[in-house]
């Protein structure tokens, strides 16, 4: 809260809080962002050009294109889709340094910079962290790890016998899913559910978010070390997220090659596996995207990495963006779930009595309060990545892969808690100790 309106805690969020996966490196800026040198030249603390800054690779951007034009619940309530120019400054802190609430530029859209007036900036700030918090609860949470996790599990029962290692590698991995995500339906995103009645959204902006957000869902996106590689974010600073991120797939990755290597002798044998081939192709249908996804696989080393982005995004990645909610939601102007009024059109129009009034109302606020609090709690009986107390594999070799596997963990679980010990904010989403091993909150 004492922090929560300075631009380096703006920035930090993007790379350690609840949506850590919007922020791309940006090595051109784009026609329909026209920032220039001259505009931000005075907050690039190296005394170099804005370009130079492009090359150097210290500039990044955030750009929420996917609400352009998404339908809202009511004239009352008002959704924009803004890009926002981030810099690495000299102390490695990511700080913005442009906003710009709208996809279109033009006069009555303009550029946001922290030299404007503390209520411009300010306001303009929670533009973008509104947009941000509706598109981590659908895309991020909802569809890229509760939904995916369900399409898994449904095949997983359709395709794959009981006695099937696999099936029973995976088991612990969806427990509860399907129960939790029938009561999201009912009571999240239903069309009287809770995202409509804190958001801006309309039912039919809701579903029209999920389906543009499916359209580049793909196999590669489910990859953790790929879609980091792929957002040019493999040297930013202090992103913990990532750091700890790598650390769990490599765990996880090292299990499943333990495992497999069990049960599979060969590629040839992965091939011949006619229930794996139909969970496989069966998933790919589930995706309703099947061209994005792999419909056989036909070595060991791709089974190794299918059962990897499986039990990753069902436990960690899940984990990464669900249990730090309270923290970052709780404070409403830091995350505002709505706004009451429209973005501002000019410069020097906005005061402290309009951002009061733009931010939730006490009952959504109250409503977002206590969703974010409830989605933040761990279950008494909670089960850890790497805790199977069902024991459902029986074979030695498998339960001293088990063991290795705890033992990695805790190396991992160890690691962060001593990287933690030197952090003004500690981050803990990704300590193994702290992720469930299924959707089930």
């Amino acid at each position: 809260m004492q922090d929560w309106s300075k631009d380096y805690m703006f920035g930090y969020q993007f790379l350690n809080g609840c949506n850590p996966v919007m922020i791309k490196k940006c090595t051109e800026i784009p026609d329909k962002f026209p920032v220039t040198h001259e505009m931000v030249k005075g907050f690039l603390k190296r005394g170099v050009t804005l370009q130079e800054e492009l090359k150097a690779g210290n500039i990044y951007i955030v750009d929420y294109e996917i609400l352009e034009a998404v339908p809202t619940s009511s004239d009352l309530v008002f959704l924009t889709a803004p890009l926002c120019l981030l810099y690495k400054n000299r102390l490695d802190q990511i700080v913005p340094i442009a906003i710009q609430l709208s996809q279109t530029p033009g006069e009555k859209s303009p550029i946001f910079l922290p030299s404007d007036n503390e209520y411009d900036w300010m306001l303009a700030k929670m533009w973008v962290k509104s947009a941000d918090f509706i598109v981590h609860q659908l895309v991020t949470h909802l569809l890229k790890t509760h939904l995916i996790s369900e399409v898994f599990e449904v095949a997983m029962y359709r395709q794959l016998s009981k006695v099937h290692p696999v099936y029973k590698l995976l088991k612990p991995h969806v427990r509860f899913t399907i129960a939790i995500n029938a009561a999201a339906r009912e009571k999240l995103i239903s069309e009287n559910g809770i995202i409509i009645k804190i958001s801006s959204l309309s039912a039919n902006g809701m579903s029209e978010v999920i389906k543009k957000a499916m359209e580049t869902l793909t196999y590669e996106s489910l990859c953790f070390p790929e879609t980091i590689e792929d957002r040019g974010m493999k040297d930013v600073p202090k992103y913990y997220y990532r750091d700890d991120g790598m650390m769990i797939w490599e765990a996880i990755h090292s299990f499943v090659s333990d495992v497999v290597e069990i049960y599979y002798e060969s590629d040839e044998t992965v091939k011949r596996d006619v229930e794996i081939q139909r969970f496989v192709k069966d998933v790919s249908f589930g995706m309703n995207n099947s061209d994005m996804f792999p419909e056989s696989l036909k070595t060991r080393e791709e089974l190794v990495k299918y059962l990897t982005v499986v039990i990753f995004n069902t436990s960690a990645q899940h984990a990464a963006v669900n249990f730090g909610q309270f923290d970052w939601y709780g404070w409403i102007p830091n995350s505002p779930t709505t706004m009451r009024k429209p973005p501002p059109e000019q410069k020097g129009t906005v005061d402290m009595d309009y951002i009061m009034e733009g931010l939730p109302d006490l009952g959504r606020s109250s409503m977002a309060l206590g969703t974010a609090w409830a989605l933040s709690q761990f279950q008494k009986n909670e089960l850890y990545l790497g805790m199977y107390p069902e024991m459902c594999f029986t074979e030695q070799p498998v339960k001293e892969a088990i063991k290795t596997f705890r033992k990695n963990l805790e190396e991992v679980t160890n690691t962060i808690k001593s990287r933690n010990k030197g952090l003004a904010i500690e981050y803990g989403y990704l300590s193994p100790d702290k992720i469930p091993n299924s959707v089930a909150i």
